[in-house]
């Protein structure tokens, strides 16, 4: 090959080169910008665990391999009794939320609006806040026993403050401006509340009703495994008298699954129903 072509070849590959870059680039920023990028962590993490397991740095007895965690998901998968367990935390997670969120709901708008609500329970609230869920088990125990009903009350328990405060905060802090808008149109304090004061309010609910999801779980885990025949909690602590870790780690694994779909149809929630709102268009924009 002669020195002139190869003086005419460089500018060609320097060519394909510089053409890459911005494509490159472009599909990388795509790809950051995009639903997947927030699992390309957690994949790494799963990716390096597995690697550390078949390396031996992580030892069977102390973390099972992922693959192990795979096999037992299937295993209990196959006979029902994974999906059954998984049906039993959902129900009572649900239920908790559903009594413990609408009462939350409620309380939060009586004493957003109105100073005589605020000054007769809110005191209340605040003392029983303080007190850890850990603290009332035994005494839920001596209530409800270890029927559902035990861990239902501990889960509404957990995501009452919460919703609670949130809304509380967020009803309080709407826009007076707004308010004395609405007034001066006529409206009444129905119409206010529906109208402005709750729009106003639901940011803050949503952020409540997010971390008290995370709550929920949480304390889900306490009931399930001091008091429970079913459910995921149960099914960690049997596996723990026989030493089976993979199970174990699978149960902690769907508790952080569900709780990460718990989280999901909330922010999906949230974008339907604030679609109005200037942060979330900004946010649909940019995306």
């Amino acid at each position: 090959m002669s020195e002139s072509q190869i003086t005419l070849e460089q500018p060609a590959a320097m060519d394909v080169l510089g053409a890459s870059g911005p494509r490159l680039r472009h599909t990388v920023r795509r790809f950051l910008h995009s639903n997947w990028a927030s699992w390309l962590v957690p994949a790494a993490l799963l990716a390096l665990w597995q690697l550390a397991a078949q390396l031996g740095v992580l030892p069977a007895n102390v973390l099972p391999a992922p693959s192990e965690v795979v096999a037992a998901a299937w295993r209990l998968g196959a006979n029902g009794e994974l999906a059954a367990h998984i049906a039993i935390s959902a129900k009572r997670a649900a239920i908790g939320l559903l009594i413990g969120g609408g009462l939350a709901l409620a309380f939060g708008l009586v004493n957003g609006v109105s100073r005589i609500g605020e000054r007769l329970t809110d005191t209340t609230f605040q003392m029983i806040r303080n007190i850890p869920n850990l603290a009332m088990v035994p005494l839920v125990i001596l209530w409800f026993g270890i029927e559902d009903s035990a861990r239902i009350f501990l889960v509404a328990l957990g995501v009452f403050f919460p919703i609670y405060i949130n809304t509380y905060h967020g009803i309080r802090n709407v826009d007076p401006h707004l308010v004395e808008m609405g007034r001066s149109y006529g409206m009444s304090r129905s119409e206010l509340l529906a109208r402005v004061i709750l729009p106003g309010a639901l940011p803050s609910i949503f952020v409540g009703l997010r971390y008290a999801l995370g709550i929920m779980w949480l304390t889900l885990i306490v009931a399930e495994t001091i008091a429970a025949n079913a459910g995921i909690g149960y099914m960690a602590m049997s596996a723990r008298e026989f030493m089976q870790l993979d199970v174990v780690v699978l149960s902690i694994l769907l508790y952080a699954a569900l709780g990460k779909l718990a989280d999901s149809v909330a922010r999906l929630l949230e974008r339907a129903t604030l679609q109005w709102h200037p942060a979330f268009q900004r946010v649909t924009k940019e995306g």
